[in-house]
């Protein structure tokens, strides 16, 4: 009887790795076949070279800090796949009952939204997008994943990117926000279609809170930044 328990695990085993190995096969030609069609450094350009693209210096760190503390907490700190974040995310969103936070680090987002967009679900595009990440974080700065994040996202109401979001909700540069404004943004591209300010002002604003509560339990703020942030006016421009 042992013995058979035995043979049945070492099958199970080797059936497992060799699904893997199938799995990271599958991913790894799914990664070099979309970056056969499209370089990177293509890729890349198609948002730096836009007219409104915006720097990483040139964005509010009150932006920087809220995008951080609710999308990647340890994004300037890490490097390659974050599985902290992963079951951190599946823990608080059980937590919430809701889809609260994402376990998808910035890069990861940025290679998703390169090549992937729309593959979600099949791990063999989960595998891709993982070394498409590796690639970004090994020929880009942090700094310039976390511009080509902010600009690349969809803010609602017809705003892409960081700048135009900024301009079209506040009449402001990217890099004049206050902060109450800078979460409230930060807090859009989340879920676009539900947060945008022209029809989802009142839920917009309660994922600003959070956000604020975020940046707050994260050390980016003080408590008296963070009460008085809540009561300040974002509402957008009429």
């Amino acid at each position: 009887m042992r013995k058979k328990l035995i043979t049945v695990i070492v099958f199970l085993l080797v059936l497992l790795c060799g699904l893997t190995g199938t799995l990271l096969y599958k991913g790894y030609r799914c990664y070099e076949e979309r970056l056969k069609e499209k370089p990177l450094a293509k890729a890349v350009e198609e948002y730096t070279k836009a007219e409104d693209f915006v720097k990483f210096e040139d964005i509010d760190e009150d932006f920087v800090n809220a995008v951080i503390s609710v999308e990647d907490k340890r994004f300037f700190t890490r490097k390659g796949y974050d599985f902290i974040a992963l079951f951190r995310a599946i823990y608080h969103n059980f937590l919430a009952r809701d889809l609260i936070e994402g376990g998808s680090t910035i890069s990861e987002q940025i290679a998703k939204n390169l090549y992937l967009e729309g593959k979600i679900g099949i791990l063999e595009y989960k595998i891709a997008e993982i070394f498409i990440m590796e690639a970004l974080e090994k020929n880009y700065s942090k700094q310039e994943l976390f511009a080509l994040y902010a600009n690349m996202n969809y803010y609602g109401d017809g705003f892409w990117g960081i700048a135009q979001a900024a301009d079209g909700y506040y009449g402001k540069k990217a890099n004049d926000l206050s902060l109450g404004k800078a979460a409230m943004l930060a807090g859009i591209p989340n879920a676009p279609a539900i947060y945008q300010l022209s029809d989802g002002y009142e839920l917009a604003k309660e994922r600003q809170e959070w956000v604020l509560s975020t940046m707050y339990n994260n050390g980016c703020i003080s408590e008296a930044e963070l009460e008085k942030a809540k009561l300040e006016d974002v509402k957008p421009l009429q």
